[in-house]
């Protein structure tokens, strides 16, 4: 199925099956008791793991909502999703392996897929954090520490939702974390008897340094260089009193970098990140650096687009078995990093080997196509050393539509181009016999 859904990314099994026998066999797997989310996701790290080693690898993590209907989804027994109930579908906790320095994508490291109840819960400060749905934070922490230990070193990033105290309490010794702060939490001072206010704190520090950003496009928002106004300093943040673990530290001694832009954007409200970090920030370059790590966040939102509208179509996934979509999900998702790779790898910048993504008896065909792709300009030749991951981002976005001149090809034209490269990998490897 992995390679039925890199050839024709898409949310049809029909269609991916493209015969009666293989839709049989795709909905059987789907449906089999054995075939877990874990699994496929295990065995998705490992290969990530080879890739990570030796590597400045930041882990990227966040949670999308996989909108699936209303009444006839609820009455098959997906659960609430939003605000209100009244959509239902399926919840996806993703997270990404980044090369820290040329932000290529290595793979995935960890993915969740889960179907809510719904109902009434307990109140959310009588229950533990492993009894709730944050513990997925705490959890991807610690996948990355054990699945990449060959990595030069690991940071994992995350929103505002992340911004758990056990998280950074129960992090691994060899994962850092990068998290935008949302509570205003209770700190230490330099009086050890006197308590203050994070925000306040940080608000009241003077500014340190001013540092030059590029801002990407977003839905309702353009590309855009801002400069950003920055502080950082050293607190330290009391344990709530509510909903932790009795064995959790009193105090933890943490980094906030504190960004916010110093003029008003057109469209939009200006950016302000408060970064809490497990790493020191002794200067505006470190500071700097930790804002650099955080952008990259922007990975998982780009992957996300990928399973959803941009290429996969996940949501139009007509399975009325919630435990069949939730594999199927999970199986779109680790199909999607290959797109997502081709994507980030266009322009050459991350240094990946066409074998990251591409088996290595591919690499002769992609050739003999780029060869027949080219034309006389140099806009129509690919410009991109052969068996560089770079070099088959231009094939197959040759394939899927892209002339090398307007723009650059994002998830759907790579989508088509992979769709494509499939029908000549099978007729370049195909034997016809008794002709």
């Amino acid at each position: 199925m992995h390679a039925a859904l890199v050839a024709r990314p898409g949310s049809c099994i029909r269609r991916l099956a493209g015969t009666r026998a293989r839709e049989i066999q795709f909905t059987r797997l789907l449906r089999n008791e054995a075939v877990t989310v874990a699994e496929m996701a295990s065995h998705a790290a490992a290969r990530t793991a080879v890739r990570a080693a030796g590597r400045d690898v930041v882990v990227v993590q966040d949670t999308s909502e996989l909108a699936l209907g209303g009444r006839r989804a609820k009455a098959q027994g997906y659960g609430p999703i939003g605000k209100g109930g009244a959509v239902r579908g399926l919840l996806l906790h993703a997270a990404l392996a980044v090369d820290a320095t040329s932000g290529g994508v290595l793979g995935l490291v960890d993915a969740k897929v889960w179907n809510r109840k719904g109902g009434k819960t307990t109140p959310r400060r009588a229950r533990q954090t492993q009894q709730k749905e944050s513990q997925r934070w705490l959890e991807v922490a610690s996948l990355a520490g054990e699945a990449l230990a060959t990595a030069n070193s690991v940071t994992v990033v995350s929103d505002r939702e992340s911004d758990i105290y056990e998280h950074f309490a129960r992090r691994p010794d060899n994962v850092h974390l990068i998290v935008r702060a949302c509570q205003n939490r209770k700190i230490q001072t330099e009086d050890e008897d006197q308590i203050d206010l994070l925000f306040p704190y940080v608000d009241g520090l003077p500014e340190q340094g001013r540092l030059t950003v590029k801002i990407p496009a977003a839905p309702g928002r353009k590309a855009r260089m801002t400069e950003l106004a920055v502080r950082y300093s050293r607190i330290v943040l009391c344990k709530p009193r509510h909903g932790v673990a009795g064995d959790l530290p009193k105090t933890i001694a943490l980094t906030m970098v504190d960004v916010r832009e110093t003029s008003n954007p057109e469209d939009g409200k200006p950016i302000h990140w408060r970064l809490l970090t497990t790493r020191e920030v002794t200067s505006l370059g470190e500071a700097h650096r930790i804002v650099d790590l955080y952008r990259l966040r922007w990975t998982i939102e780009e992957f996300f687009h990928t399973l959803k509208t941009g290429g996969f179509d996940i949501e139009a996934a007509d399975i009325g078995d919630p435990q069949a979509m939730i594999n199927f999900v999970a199986a779109a998702t680790v199909a999607a990093v290959t797109v997502m790779q081709l994507v980030k790898a266009r322009d050459d910048t991350t240094g990946q080997r066409l074998t990251d993504a591409f088996e290595p008896a591919d690499q002769p065909i992609l050739e003999a196509v780029s060869a027949q792709l080219e034309g006389k300009t140099s806009k129509q030749k690919n410009p991109h050393p052969s068996g560089s991951l770079a070099f088959a981002a231009w094939v197959i976005a040759r394939l899927g539509g892209w002339t090398g001149y307007y723009g650059k090809p994002g998830p759907q034209v790579m989508r088509r181009g992979l769709e494509d490269f499939q029908r000549i990998k099978y007729g370049a490897t195909l034997r016809l016999q008794h002709v």
